[in-house]
């Protein structure tokens, strides 16, 4: 049985003497496992759509529940990450959470578009990297249902002119006066970055990436974005750890 997907290859892995193993999340199938055979053989035909951060077309021979590569067009393959050491590294971290938070045969055209966008933001450096890091990290987290809620603070109802502070465990808001009574532990947060976060959860996906801050209120969303990720997930990232060694 063939079939015919749109799909980005989050990673790829040698299999045998000269095939991979892609992981690669589709618009059709959500994510998948594929094999590549002769992926590694100068003269494959498909060699460039085997390559990690490539979204291709690609045709699949699904057999015994497994696929194989027959055929691949690139669309995409984003080279302006290959040359910049940080920026790889960032894309490998992206594709790392990209591949943590799908699920296998369950498609997710969302999650999909904001790799993509991603991608190819950090690969034109149409923003500043921490920024476009930051927003995807928000953006996952929204898609992946750990949307936090930012309205307002969730002591006493406030809106606006209050010194937020920001519950990275349970993902709501609260000012100064309330979360000293309940949130002890939670993150002080400027209002410039709370702005940021607003704008990041209810903004067009094309337009994420799209907003400005200075050098201190964009280091401090970083750090808020990061730590809420890595908290919701419960985990850790190796290429999110190497990025920072470069950083």
């Amino acid at each position: 049985m063939y079939k015919t997907v749109h799909g980005l290859v989050l990673r790829e892995v040698k299999f045998k003497e000269a095939d991979k193993m892609l992981t690669v999340l589709t618009q059709e199938e959500g994510k998948i496992s594929v094999r590549a055979r002769g992926a590694l053989r100068k003269s494959c035909r498909f060699a460039a759509a085997s390559q990690q951060f490539a979204y291709s077309e690609m045709t699949l021979f699904l057999n015994r529940g497994r696929y194989y590569l027959e055929e691949a067009s690139v669309v995409e393959d984003f080279r302006g990450l290959r040359e910049r050491f940080e920026e790889l590294a960032l894309a490998a971290y992206f594709a790392e959470l990209l591949e943590a938070v799908s699920d296998e045969d369950s498609p997710d055209p969302e999650l999909l578009r904001l790799g993509l966008n991603a991608l190819f933001a950090l690969s034109r450096d149409l923003y500043p990297a921490k920024q476009v890091k930051a927003a995807f990290e928000l953006r996952v987290m929204c898609i992946t249902g750990y949307a936090p809620a930012l309205d307002f603070c969730t002591g006493c109802g406030k809106t606006e002119g209050f010194r937020p502070v920001f519950d990275i465990a349970g993902g709501e808001l609260f000012c100064a006066e309330c979360a000293e009574k309940t949130q002890p532990g939670g993150l002080h947060i400027g209002t410039q970055t709370l702005a940021a976060m607003r704008y990041i959860t209810g903004a067009d996906p094309k337009r994420a990436f799209s907003f400005k801050l200075d050098d201190k209120d964009l280091r401090e969303l970083g750090r808020v974005c990061q730590r809420y990720a890595l908290r919701q997930l419960d985990r850790g990232f190796g290429a999110l750890d190497y990025y920072e060694k470069l950083s």
